[in-house]
C-alpha cells in the first residue's frame, strides 16, 4: 500500500433510503445500498404507513450480519430532503463505531434500571472500544412517542448517564396521533424506549437548536394534567380559548399548522424550550407533546428565521469537527409543517444536502434530560482519522466511574 493510499479518510456512515411501500422490496433495496462489510449496526426510521410486523421480519433477514434499532416516524429526512411514507436509513462502520444498545419499558423504569442500562452498555462498548469512554461517546434514545412518562425517564436516564452526553427523538405515526413503536431485536414496541451508546474515534458534537423567539406574552397554567400532559386552564380560562384569542384566530380554526407558527414555550434558565400543543379537545383542553404542570408560566413565541438558525448553529459546529460526515437529526414534525406552509421546501432540500442531515421528524425531541419541541436536535459527526491517527485505548473503567458516580461500585 503506498503512503498515498494509506491516507485516504474511509467511510465511516453510510446512508440510504427507499420509497418503496412493499416492505420486502423496501428491505433489500436498504440492504443493496447499505452493502459493505464494513457495517456493524444499522439505525432507521420509517413511516407508520408500513406493514410493522411484515417489515420487522424483512428488516431482521435484510441484516442478519448486524444489530438493527429504529422507530416509526412523523416524516423522514433522506439524503435527497424530507419525505414521506418511506424510509430513512444508517450504517455504522464497526470500523470506526462501537455500538451498544438495548430495549427498555418506560413503566418502572427506576434509577437502579437506569444504573444497570448504562452500565450494561458500557461494559459492551469496551469489547471493542474505539478510543476512551469520556469525550469519545455520545448516547442516542428514541422513545415511544405518545407516552406520557417520557420526561420521567429522560430525567432518570440523565442522573445514571452522568456526564455522557445524549440526546434523542420520540417517535411519531405521521400525524396520526395513535399508535407509536420503537424497533429493537428483530421486533417493533410500544411503552418502550431504546437507549443506542456509539464509542468512536470520529469527531462529533451534540447539539440542540431552534428558531423561536419570544412576544414576551405570559400565560399561566392554572389547571393541568401533568401525567396525561393535558392543560385545562390558561388564567382561569378555558386554555382552547385563551390560546386561540392569543394567536387572534377562531377556535374551529386549530390545526397542527397553527400550533407551529403560534408555538409556547417555558423558560428554564435564560433558554427558552418550547412546548408544543398536539390537539384540542371538546371541552376545550390542550394536549402537549410535552409535561406542562400546574403554575408553570408559559410564553407565547413566534417563528424566527428557521434556515437562518439552522445554518448558523450547522457552520459554526462544522468548523469545529471538521469535514463532514453525517449529521443524524431529530427534527421536530412542527418544523416539517412550517416548511411546507411557507413553501420553502427548495430550500430545506438544500440545507439538509449542504450538511449531510439524515433522520426523522420527531413528536418531540431529547437532549441531556430535557424534553422539548420545535427543535433540531441531534449529533454531527466528522471524517474518521486517516490510518494510523486513531486514539490509544484508555483505562476506561475509571473514566466510567468519573463520569457516572452509580458506575463506582461496579467497576471496583
Amino acid at each position: 500500500m503506498t503512503a498515498q493510499q494509506s491516507s485516504v479518510q474511509r467511510q465511516a456512515v453510510y446512508s440510504a433510503a427507499t420509497y418503496q411501500l412493499d416492505v420486502v422490496k423496501a428491505a433489500r433495496e436498504l440492504a443493496l445500498q447499505l452493502d459493505s462489510d464494513d457495517i456493524g449496526f444499522v439505525l432507521f426510521f420509517c413511516s407508520s404507513a408500513y406493514d410493522l410486523q411484515a417489515l420487522s421480519k424483512e428488516m431482521s433477514s435484510a441484516f442478519l450480519h448486524c444489530e438493527v434499532m429504529g422507530c416509526t416516524s412523523a416524516g423522514e429526512v433522506t439524503p435527497y430532503g424530507y419525505s414521506k411514507s418511506s424510509i430513512s436509513a444508517l450504517g455504522f462502520s464497526h470500523k470506526d463505531f462501537k455500538v451498544s444498545g438495548m430495549r427498555v419499558p418506560l413503566e418502572d423504569f427506576t434509577l437502579q434500571s437506569a444504573q444497570l442500562c448504562v452500565s450494561s452498555l458500557i461494559e459492551a462498548c469496551q469489547t471493542d472500544l474505539k478510543a476512551p469512554i469520556n469525550g469519545n461517546t455520545f448516547v442516542l434514545t428514541l422513545i415511544d412517542g405518545l407516552s406520557p412518562i417520557e420526561e420521567r425517564f429522560l430525567v432518570t436516564l440523565d442522573t445514571a448517564l452522568g456526564r455522557l452526553p445524549h440526546f434523542g427523538g420520540s417517535a411519531g405515526d405521521d400525524i396520526n396521533l395513535a399508535n407509536t413503536h420503537v424497533y429493537c431485536d428483530g421486533e417493533f414496541h410500544t411503552n418502550s424506549a431504546i437507549v443506542v451508546m456509539f464509542n468512536t474515534h470520529c469527531p462529533f458534537e451534540v447539539f440542540t437548536t431552534h428558531h423561536i423567539e419570544s412576544l414576551d406574552s405570559k400565560l399561566v397554567v392554572t389547571h393541568a394534567d401533568c401525567n396525561s400532559r393535558k392543560v385545562y386552564e390558561f388564567n382561569a380560562e378555558p386554555a382552547a380559548q385563551v390560546y386561540a384569542r392569543e394567536v387572534g384566530i377562531h377556535l374551529n380554526d386549530l390545526r397542527p399548522e397553527i400550533y407551529a407558527l403560534h408555538p409556547l414555550a417555558v423558560l428554564i434558565g435564560d433558554q427558552y424550550y418550547v412546548r408544543s400543543i398536539q390537539k384540542v379537545n371538546e371541552d376545550l383542553s390542550l394536549d402537549f407533546y410535552c409535561a406542562v404542570d400546574d403554575g408553570i408560566v408559559v410564553t407565547a413565541m413566534r417563528p424566527g428565521d428557521l434556515f437562518a438558525n439552522t445554518k448558523e448553529t450547522l457552520s459554526a459546529m462544522e468548523a469545529r469537527v471538521g469535514e463532514l460526515e453525517v449529521t443524524l437529526a431529530c427534527d421536530c414534525f412542527l418544523r416539517r409543517l412550517e416548511v411546507e406552509q411557507t413553501m420553502k421546501q427548495g430550500q430545506a432540500k438544500a440545507m439538509i444536502s449542504r450538511f449531510r442531515l439524515v433522520g426523522f421528524n420527531t413528536y418531540g425531541e431529547q437532549l441531556n434530560g430535557i424534553h422539548m419541541n420545535q427543535t433540531l436536535t441531534g449529533v454531527m459527526i466528522g471524517k474518521p482519522p486517516k490510518d494510523g491517527a486513531v486514539k490509544e485505548n484508555a483505562d476506561t473503567a475509571q473514566e466510567a466511574t468519573e463520569m457516572s458516580p452509580y458506575l463506582a461500585q461496579k467497576a471496583g
